[in-house]
């Protein structure tokens, strides 16, 4: 079934017919999203920019797990809003992501998919960068919003001591499992996207939940210390994901 579903992706991508209607949907798809309030305009002209790269560089599969990251985390946020605003912890602007927050979460991908695009050769090694971005990014986001709302004891990642909800480096058992759940279901379109076997999945799982746990750890020492931002913090993870996928591919 996997090399079914990658072989019905690879000749859609390849199509110059189905070509003109994806790259028409992206940018369709792009200014839906501001208009439903999911983007800011900046936002959406960013997501419609990384998943053209996306496209043009690793093909449909590329796309589809920037979606599967997109649709992932809408909804993550989405969940125990009122929960999260009397925490103060909510997203500003009812979580509608900028275009600063698009690309610090999409920005490494992007990158993947430039190179994929501009050395077809490696366009495999980009596919696998770009999952395991999306896997990081993914859990970063899930572990956070669904850790806030059903955490039951919260603690500092660095000093392993209890810590306020919400808190950069604060994590919990609860969204530790559901940003590993996330990373599955990233590893799970990578499979059917490019009929990949168990241990490439099985990497795109490693690197981003190492990804989340090195954004943890950032967040409790460098932004917490206000040496970089969250938006630096979530390009990182998603960097330490891509070189950990990497690494695990030459190791295997």
């Amino acid at each position: 079934m996997p090399a079914l579903v990658a072989g019905i992706f690879v000749y859609l991508g390849t199509c110059m017919m189905f070509k003109a209607v994806i790259l028409a949907s992206i940018a369709f798809l792009a200014f839906l999203s501001a208009a439903a309030r999911k983007l800011t305009p900046g936002g959406a002209i960013a997501g419609w920019g990384i998943a053209t790269l996306l496209f043009l560089g690793t093909g449909l599969t590329g796309v589809v797990l920037l979606g599967g990251f997109f649709m992932l985390a809408v909804a993550a946020t989405a969940t125990g809003r009122k929960v999260k605003e009397q925490l103060g912890v909510a997203e500003a602007v009812r979580g509608r992501r900028n275009m600063a927050q698009v690309i610090a979460n999409g920005g490494m991908a992007a990158l993947a998919g430039l190179a994929a695009w501009i050395l077809p050769a490696y366009a495999g090694h980009a596919l696998v960068v770009v999952a395991a971005a999306a896997s990081s990014a993914v859990s970063d986001t899930v572990s956070s919003e669904l850790g806030t709302v059903y955490g039951k004891r919260f603690y500092n990642i660095l000093t392993w001591r209890s810590d306020a909800r919400g808190a950069n480096g604060v994590i919990s058992l609860e969204g530790t499992l559901a940003g590993l759940a996330g990373s599955i279901v990233i590893a799970t379109l990578f499979i059917l996207g490019s009929g990949a076997g168990f241990l490439p999945a099985l990497g795109v799982v490693v690197a981003g939940t190492l990804g989340n746990l090195a954004d943890s750890l950032l967040g409790a020492s460098w932004e917490r210390s206000g040496i970089v931002g969250n938006n630096v913090v979530n390009f990182l993870n998603t960097t330490v994901a891509a070189a950990v996928a990497l690494i695990w591919l030459w190791l295997t």
